[in-house]
């Protein structure tokens, strides 16, 4: 959910809150003052009343005193409290029955006491409350629409432009030559946000030139010598005055340097895939190139008697040729590296994933260290960084690599 819509119900509902809680108290202050007002009515015509029965000296029974409003009642008691209630009203006009406010006292004449009962109708008060009810909810109605009009078109003509540096901050790409340079925004917050966002984005790429320049100097630096240490070792090697013990020291040495030049070529393309400087992308048929790539290891598995059973679809891919080559040159080698002899491998693919599944030990792998760096087999020769590079590739192309081992068959499987 959205900031702006976030703000909008956190505001309807303290909104709605308060308004109905001021509502509720609003109507029972109502009440209270309107029923105040009839009570001070009653006051006046309980006075009026007691005042009448004095002054006539007379039975109040004998005389038409509006008995529609005031009722006298001879009593025995000598004592009466005084009270207000709501009783029920007849309505002579209307000839009906409705709600009524009444008090109730004592008047005594001579040595007779009567009970009077004052009634008046409430008709009036109640079809006041009902009015004021109404028009109360009818401008909390009003407040509410307006507030989520508001809300909903101002907020976010106030937020937009936040809404177009996201959108610049998504496009950005630190490889271009353009820098994130913001949309202009008369709101502090947003300017300082892109101000901000436009020094950080210039630190990020300063770095990532300076990074770029070292990996392409070190690649060139570290290769040179390697280079001319393997060529120096190729004529030695050649040298038919060397005994065998000069030669097999020579050969692990030609070994060991050969070692040495994989393993910077790994680092160093490790390096370029998590600062992502590789993005030549182009669209690869799958298919085939992986039969291409069976014809290449074709010669590596006749040594160990393996066979290929593939079961390959049309699967196109939008990537590097260098990155899928070493990709597909890492799941060969550790296919046929780790299997045994007069084993399979099974090569299946699918618009949704590629599966390479191989015969070998009788036992899973680590599936919590297989992917990290320099993870190998005691008897392994290679770097321990080939499904390193295999897990980076994936991660440089949103793909999925999982490990799984069942009943003798280790399977790698990418999901794109």
């Amino acid at each position: 959910m959205k900031l702006s819509a976030h703000y909008t119900r956190t505001s309807i509902y303290i909104t709605l809150t308060v308004l109905l809680t001021g509502a509720v108290i609003y109507f029972f202050a109502i009440n209270y003052i309107a029923q105040q007002q009839l009570d001070q009515g009653l006051q006046q015509q309980l006075i009026e009343a007691e005042e009448y029965v004095r002054s006539s000296n007379h039975d109040p029974q004998q005389y038409d005193l509006d008995k529609d409003h005031a009722v006298f009642i001879r009593t025995n008691e000598q004592e009466l409290q005084k009270r207000f209630f709501d009783t029920t009203y007849f309505n002579p006009k209307e000839q009906r029955k409705e709600a009524g406010r009444a008090v109730e006292d004592l008047v005594k004449l001579k040595d007779t006491n009567y009970k009077v009962v004052i009634t008046i109708s409430r008709a009036g008060q109640k079809y006041l409350i009902e009015v004021i009810t109404i028009i109360t909810l009818a401008l909390l109605t009003g407040l509410l629409l307006v507030l989520f009009i508001t809300n909903k078109y101002m907020l976010n003509g106030l937020w937009k432009p936040f809404q177009l540096t996201l959108k610049e901050i998504k496009q950005f790409n630190i490889a271009d030559v353009d820098q994130f340079k913001g949309k202009p925004s008369k709101v502090e917050e947003f300017a300082e946000l892109n101000e901000a966002i436009r020094e950080m984005s210039l630190r990020v790429t300063h770095d990532y030139l300076n990074l770029k320049q070292f990996t392409e100097n070190a690649s060139h630096e570290m290769m040179t010598p390697l280079a001319v240490v393997t060529t120096k070792l190729d004529t030695l090697i050649q040298d038919e005055t060397l005994n065998a013990e000069q030669l097999a020291q020579i050969t692990d040495i030609y070994s060991s340097i050969n070692k040495s030049s994989r393993l910077n070529q790994s680092l160093l393309l490790l390096a370029k895939l998590e600062n992502k400087l590789i993005t030549d992308e182009v669209p690869i048929n799958l298919e085939v190139v992986l039969s291409e790539k069976m014809l290449q290891f074709q010669e590596l598995m006749q040594t160990k008697d393996l066979s290929f059973k593939p079961n390959l679809q049309p699967k196109q891919v939008l990537a590097s040729k260098y990155l899928i080559d070493i990709l597909l040159n890492n799941l060969f080698s550790n296919a046929i590296r780790h299997n045994n002899p007069g084993g399979v491998i099974i090569i299946e693919l699918n618009r949704e994933q590629l599966s390479i599944k191989n015969t070998g030990a009788n036992h899973s792998l680590n599936e919590q260290l297989i992917f990290e760096r320099f993870q190998k087999g005691k008897e392994s020769q290679g770097t321990g960084l080939g499904l390193t590079l295999v897990k980076n590739i994936c991660q440089h192309y949103g793909y999925t690599i999982h490990y799984n081992y069942e009943s003798g068959w280790h399977t790698f499987m990418l999901i794109f």
